[in-house]
């Protein structure tokens, strides 16, 4: 058996259909975000300009969370020296935990090393515990839902995208003595459109169902304090599992969840994602509670960050490129071609500074390629034009269609 030659002949057949990723030598400068370094073919470093960061707020360079993470190697070290369950469990930790319930309304929250870990470690795990239990899934939930989903064993239904009246007609023909639970996000990061969280909640409390809520790319983002769009539209107490992360608008790292203390107990008592895992850094948790308490405080970086996106989108139509259809921060550009994907982003990057990575299958459906662009509070007049400019040129350069999508 020649094992390397099935691993050649996997890689090849990836950049046969022009899906190949290649990651970026990148080197961000602290307090300059969306500035950063790039690490060139030729070995030089280039400045550019990132505009495809999930640090949505550019939390990851606040001066309230570096020194939070400062104090705390300071005072404990690096690491946190093992599992929650044997070493690993600190200050911090519980103080972040405190922090996550208290942004959802929840009796109770429990971190994981990141929301995919949250998702997949949780949503097995449930029914483990919750007799007959049958989940409904979103059909475009993130792949770490699905997984979740697939490794609990427990029987699926898949309800088209938003449509509720499809999962209606799902739960009714469930048994009603099942254990059920729905799943789905509030706000899809591919295409920037929202969940029908009060529909779904409705259907809960008629069928007898969990609702569990995916707010990845909604906290810190929405609501009167940042805990999503659940607290953005009055529905935070109907929900009875969120889950969340400090990688994206927090500006750290790892995931979570929040639900009623026992809840939280048994997925803590039961989830091999959490047992077995060694914990967060100590600093990186003392980080995500600073940035968690100046978010909830801060809601100009919510309205600033909107009105970012508004404005980019705005821009885009007026350039006459094919902006998606967006409810959200969330800015898409229709490309529907994996290599001329890949190609718009290279020139971005090496003619004009601009650093952004091609989305492709299986991230999205083939044939719907894409650009995903995430304006900041930090990314100013200045930077949109010169982006917009940019790709209206790198659009014409390589004679791509305007149409939008």
């Amino acid at each position: 058996m020649d094992y390397k030659a099935h691993f050649q002949s996997a890689v090849d057949s990836v950049k046969a259909e022009g899906r190949y990723r290649v990651f970026a030598d990148l080197r961000r400068k602290r307090g300059q975000f969306p500035q950063a370094l790039w690490r060139a073919p030729d070995g030089n470093d280039r400045d550019i300009v990132v505009w495809c960061s999930n640090d949505y707020l550019g939390m990851g360079q606040n001066p309230v969370v570096l020194d939070a993470m400062h104090d705390a190697v300071r005072e404990v070290g690096a690491g946190a020296g093992g599992t929650r369950n044997i070493a690993g469990t600190t200050r911090f930790h519980v103080r972040l935990e405190e922090e996550l319930a208290d942004l959802h309304a929840k009796e109770a929250a429990l971190l994981f090393t990141s929301g995919y870990i949250a998702n997949e470690a949780t949503l097995s795990t449930l029914a483990k515990i919750l007799p007959d239990c049958t989940y409904f899934s979103d059909s475009l939930n993130h792949a770490s839902m699905i997984e979740g989903i697939r490794r609990s064993n427990g029987a699926k239904h898949i309800w088209r995208h938003n449509d509720v009246a499809h999962l209606e007609s799902l739960l009714e023909n469930t048994p009603a003595n099942a254990s059920k639970v729905i799943a789905l996000e509030s706000v899809y990061s591919m295409d920037g459109d929202v969940g029908p969280l009060r529909e779904v909640c409705d259907l809960a409390d008629k069928y007898n169902a969990l609702v569990y809520l995916d707010e990845v790319h909604a906290v810190g983002l929405y609501g009167e304090r940042g805990a999503g769009v659940a607290e953005r539209e009055g529905l935070m107490d109907r929900i009875d599992i969120v889950n969340g992360t400090l990688g994206k608008a927090f500006g750290l790292m790892g995931g979570y969840v929040a639900a009623d203390a026992v809840i939280i107990d048994a997925i803590r008592s039961y989830a091999p994602g959490f047992i077995f895992t060694t914990a967060l850094a100590p600093a990186l948790a003392a980080g995500a509670a600073a940035s968690i308490r100046y978010v909830k405080e801060h809601k100009e970086l919510r309205v600033k960050h909107q009105e970012r996106a508004v404005r980019l989108k705005t821009l885009l139509r007026e350039a006459n490129l094919p902006v998606m259809p967006s409810e959200t921060h969330v800015v898409p550009v229709l490309v529907a071609d994996p290599v001329a994907c890949k190609a718009v982003c290279d020139r971005l990057l090496l003619d004009h500074g601009i650093y952004v990575q091609p989305i492709n299958y299986p991230t999205v459906p083939k044939g719907t390629e894409r650009l995903r662009l995430t304006p900041s509070p930090l990314h100013d007049d200045v930077l949109m034009e010169q982006l917009v400019s940019a790709l209206r040129q790198v659009w014409d350069q390589l004679g791509l269609s305007a149409r939008a999508a």
